[in-house]
């Protein structure tokens, strides 16, 4: 058992302003403090010492040549070892990171004491741009060293190491003592299996503030030791495949958050996104497309859940029609590539690369009867295809706005940069947890305001536990939410289904009436429920076999709704 004795670690080098400002948050928690002055200037120095006398739980290391921001750390390390202490909290010294998380990254600490307890920083808009570009590229070559995605983020300078693992590693590795350090260490803490927490926490760029971080040479070094760690895992492979290949997730673990689909991470940023919407501009979707291929051959092999997944639903629908055919990589590799297409397809719609114009639109009068009684309607949609050229249908005439509910807060990211690409045309989110009586109310105004409200019926809230139905789909009991079907029957309007796929002709959308309403009788109410979810089960089921690679839902669909509740309640 590891024992809990904890210090914090501040590499120091011309912060001695703001370093007195960060001590002064820091003594409150009663740790012992080990500022490490990286040959500051004689000003600057003089401030740290006078914040090491004026503290008696502060020490101070003055290193006579500076050595860096990680020679500095490695420095404090060492010294912590000599003190006694069993971990060390590495925080920067000039006030970018946000202490009123520090309890909860000690709490998280104690209770996983062998376990590497990260930042994963938020960013406002202090950032500069040259701060953070490089960033996302060392993220890709990140992942390409460790072969998966677990490092969510290699450069946040707020974490807390175990010293029992870290020593030896330093000990036993050349590695970098500048900026290139923070990135190697985690590195090469997850070759060797360690365990790696990730809590997300503010990170701002004080306005006037003094950065220590040298765009060229900093970058340079960075670069080079990339190459070593490519190299490195190269060398490296058959360990890193043979731990994926037997745990994936092994050395992840994002805190707050379970495997629930709704609420994990999504690969990606509003900056990625936004370079994507910028190449399509310019280059048009064809070379974007080519340029997924090798980029879809690597989730391809890596993307283990994914690729289970896609697996598991691709055999399930073969069986369904009674096909013989053994699902294998390549399916794998067309599923994944469809969804990346269609993920293009939807900043062609934004960017006016696909007319909506050109979308074809099966029962068009439904529009029409919608506008024409002045009341709103639900419609109901699915993970099948690109429901965000709904939008189609709000063009046929003027006036129909059209609201879609979601539950995953992610979505909204990739959202408002294609609005923000194409201000002009909007396509209205309303992020949910749940549905509630304030859900209900809101889009019952909307209803009421003749505004057509679209909901997918194919994903189960984690927040909505046991609020399912088992119904068959594709010929096995799925569970499916009830949610958007007693959510439907509270707005007391009609409703109708609706599937946007792409054919070898182009993009088309069905509409389909559903229900005039799905407000039931009391006493047949669950009967009726479940019969309703049902034949929503089927239509889903035909749209499915009508586009087999165009239904994206990368997880386990058919596992019981409370397995992610079990699994936290036996860890």
């Amino acid at each position: 058992m590891i024992s809990f004795n904890p210090c914090f670690v501040l590499p120091n080098h011309n912060h001695g302003s703001a370093s007195e400002i960060v001590v002064g948050e820091l003594i409150s928690f009663g740790l012992s403090i080990i500022i490490v002055n990286d040959a500051s200037d004689l000003e600057n120095s003089r401030i740290l010492r006078k914040t090491a006398n004026s503290h008696p739980l502060v020490h101070l290391i003055e290193l006579e040549i500076n050595q860096g921001k990680g020679g500095a750390v490695m420095a404090g390390i060492f010294e912590a070892n000599r003190q006694g202490k069993s971990h060390v909290f590495q925080i920067d010294a000039d006030g970018q990171h946000d202490l009123s998380d520090v309890s909860l990254f000690l709490s998280e600490s104690e209770k996983s004491p062998a376990s590497v307890v990260c930042g994963n920083p938020i960013f406002d808009k202090s950032v500069p741009l040259s701060r953070l570009l490089p960033r996302y590229i060392t993220h890709f070559w990140v992942w390409i060293e460790t072969l998966s995605f677990s490092i969510v983020d290699s450069m946040c300078g707020f974490r807390i190491y175990p010293l029992n693992s870290v020593i030896p590693l330093i000990k036993r590795g050349n590695i970098g003592q500048r900026m290139d350090f923070d990135i190697e260490i985690l590195v090469r803490l997850y070759w060797e299996s360690a365990n790696l927490k990730f809590i997300p926490t503010k990170v701002i760029y004080p306005k006037n503030g003094q950065s220590n971080f040298h765009v060229w040479k900093d970058n340079w070094l960075i670069t080079k030791m990339h190459t070593k760690l490519v190299f490195g895992m190269i060398y490296r492979m058959p360990k890193i495949w043979m731990v994926k290949k037997h745990n994936p997730r092994s050395s992840l673990d994002i805190i707050n958050t379970s495997a629930h689909w709704s609420i994990e991470k999504e690969k990606g940023t509003s900056l990625g996104l936004w370079f994507l919407v910028w190449i399509y501009k310019i280059f048009g979707g064809l070379l974007i497309k080519l340029l997924l291929h090798p980029i879809v051959a690597y989730f391809t092999i890596f993307a283990f859940n994914a690729k289970s997944a896609s697996i598991q639903y691709q055999s399930r629908l073969a069986t369904f029609q009674k096909r013989n055919s053994k699902i294998g990589l390549r399916h794998v590799y067309a599923h994944f590539y469809e969804f990346a297409n269609s993920a293009i397809d939807k900043i062609g719609s934004w960017t006016g690369q696909i007319r909506l114009d050109s979308v074809t639109i099966h029962n068009p009068e439904i529009v029409d009867n919608i506008l024409d009684s002045g009341q709103g309607a639900v419609f109901i949609g699915s993970h099948l295809g690109n429901l965000e050229l709904s939008r189609a249908i709000g063009q046929r005439r003027t006036g129909l706005v059209i609201n879609a509910v979601v539950f995953n807060k992610h979505a909204l990211k990739f959202q408002n940069v294609l609005n923000r690409s194409n201000p002009d045309v909007r396509l209205n989110l309303i992020h949910v947890e749940t549905i509630g009586s304030d859900t209900a109310i809101l889009l019952q105004q909307k209803v009421e305001q003749g505004e057509a409200v679209i909901i997918v019926g194919d994903r189960t809230s984690v927040n909505a536990v046991g609020r399912v139905e088992y119904v068959y789909f594709l010929g096995e009991k799925a569970p499916f939410p009830q949610g958007p079907f007693i959510l439907a029957g509270l707005l007391e309007c009609p409703v109708y289904l609706i599937n946007c796929i792409r054919e070898p002709d182009g993009y088309h959308v069905y509409h389909e009436y559903f229900a005039e309403s799905l407000r039931f009788p009391r006493n047949k109410r669950k009967v009726l429920l479940k019969q309703a979810i049902q034949r929503y089960a089927d239509r889903l089921a035909y749209f499915c076999q009508k586009a087999p690679l165009q239904w994206f839902n990368f997880f386990d669909f058919w596992r019981p709704d409370n397995q992610d509740i079990i699994r936290r309640e036996k860890n």
